[in-house]
């Protein structure tokens, strides 16, 4: 599986920029990746060294527009820590 259709985005929200000085990194990934896949994805593509991938399933919410009731799919996410001293650049010169 190509790495850019494995980490489909970075989640940045206050709670995970905090984790960030942990050196873990929160990424939106595929359904069906696992962590061996989001470990070697993450290495080719920030060129750095991860020691640790936690996955978490993200169940769809209900959603509501207009009178139809609908259901967000659902989604993955992984907190993937990384070796001490890597760093991964999101925001360059912010």
């Amino acid at each position: 599986m190509n790495p850019s259709h494995i980490l489909q985005r970075p989640l940045i929200t206050e709670k995970n920029t905090a984790l960030q000085e942990q050196n873990k990194y929160v990424f939106e990934v595929a359904p069906q990746a696992n962590k061996l896949q989001i470990k070697e994805a993450v290495e080719e593509v920030f060129h750095v060294t991860v020691t640790s991938v936690r996955v978490m399933a993200i169940p769809g919410k209900r959603r509501r527009f207009g009178k139809f009731n609908m259901r967000k799919a659902p989604s993955r996410k992984a907190v993937v820590t990384l070796k001490a001293g890597d760093k991964i650049q999101f925001f360059e010169g912010v």
